[in-house]
């Protein structure tokens, strides 16, 4: 399996690192059946995230058609106002200010990035993946209409408002699009797609090196509608 984690200006940096050095371990417990790189829509670059300035090198551009998975990591920055998100006007009222998480992700829409998710979606062989407002990233492009996915919860109604099946779950398994919840689900995720792709024991043998223990039940479509309570 191999795994391209998208950087993008803005991105959030835990988003990233945590399924990155999961993946990396999973790597190296399954003797190298595992690869992962940081990739840009834009190509080999320097790409500055939205925490302080940190900044991580992309040594690839994005490939759609290379089989594997895709992983898209949301933005950081102040939380600001969803509904201003994209197109927003810059200062009116109540906006979050042009460093906000909604304004960060809507500018995505204006890169490459949307045409190349959309190759990905459509490869049969690649499983995308998002961590946080990675989601959104997809959902405000078009790109998940009908489908499950959750994101940070402050993020689900905008998530709900493009159509998606929102679901307040940890970890969303929908088949080829694989969605976390807020940052920390990045472990989460990333030992999730070691069990489904690799196998449980080299996520449990991550699990125990890394002293994490996978949070939460993963959500599927399966089964039979619970109950209300």
């Amino acid at each position: 399996m191999h795994a391209q984690i998208v950087l993008f200006d803005g991105f959030d940096p835990l988003d990233v690192v945590a399924p990155f050095e999961v993946l990396s371990a999973g790597g190296a417990a399954s003797s190298g059946a595992v690869t992962v790189e940081l990739v840009s829509a834009e190509g080999p670059r320097e790409v500055t995230s939205g925490t302080g300035g940190l900044a991580l090198r992309a040594t690839a551009a994005l490939d759609p058609e290379r089989p594997g998975v895709v992983l898209v990591p949301g933005a950081a920055g102040p939380v600001g106002d969803p509904a201003h998100a994209p197109g927003h006007e810059a200062g009116a009222p109540g906006d979050g200010g042009d460093d906000a998480i909604p304004v960060l992700l809507g500018r995505t829409l204006g890169t490459a990035l949307p045409g190349l998710m959309t190759a990905a979606l459509e490869n049969p062989e690649v499983t995308v993946a998002t961590v946080c407002g990675g989601s959104l990233v997809l959902a405000m492009a078009g790109l998940l209409e009908g489908r499950h996915a959750t994101t940070h919860h402050l993020g689900l109604d905008l998530l709900d408002a493009t159509g998606v099946h929102a679901v307040r779950a940890r970890v969303v398994d929908d088949g080829d699009l694989v969605t976390g919840a807020g940052v920390t689900s990045g472990l989460d995720l990333g030992l999730y797609l070691l069990e489904r792709e690799v196998g449980p024991r080299v996520a449990h043998a991550v699990e125990a090196l890394f002293a994490y223990e996978r949070r939460g039940t993963v959500w599927r479509a399966e089964g039979p509608e619970p109950a209300p309570f």
